[in-house]
């Protein structure tokens, strides 16, 4: 898991983007320890807590680009996959915002995540004492 991690945040995508994406999976999963840690990180980046605050709400809202928009909704259809296949229209819509090496990396961010929320949830690791910059 730690070298995944190492090559998800090494791989290139923008920091910001790649903090969304851990706080959007994190919220449908329900993992409290990963939500306190990227909201945290988020805001250590210098995103805004407008944005943060509407997250769970993205698509009713113009405050995220659409290669943000197009990154949310990979991370809800991958995090979601045991409800149903991706859409090529969603596949679409994200190849025309990622070239291909970026949409590998995303996928696997997405991944990532979605194992840290699989080992923080049962694990039951306590929310509300992460620093941002101790990881």
């Amino acid at each position: 898991m730690v070298g995944l991690q190492r090559y998800v945040d090494q791989a290139g995508l923008e920091r910001p983007l790649l903090e969304l994406v851990k706080m959007r999976a994190s919220q449908i999963n329900g993992c409290a320890y990963c939500l306190d840690m990227h909201s945290k990180d988020a805001r250590a980046a210098g995103e805004t807590e407008q944005r943060l605050y509407l997250l769970n709400a993205w698509r009713e809202t113009s405050l995220y680009s659409p290669r943000e928009r197009a990154a949310l909704a990979w991370t809800e259809a991958l995090t979601l996959i045991s409800q149903g296949d991706v859409p090529d229209t969603l596949y679409a819509e994200v190849r025309a915002q990622f070239s291909e090496k970026e949409l590998v990396d995303l996928s696997l961010a997405v991944i990532a995540i979605n194992g840290w929320n699989r080992l923080a949830i049962p694990f039951r690791t306590e929310a509300g004492h992460y620093q941002p910059g101790s990881h």
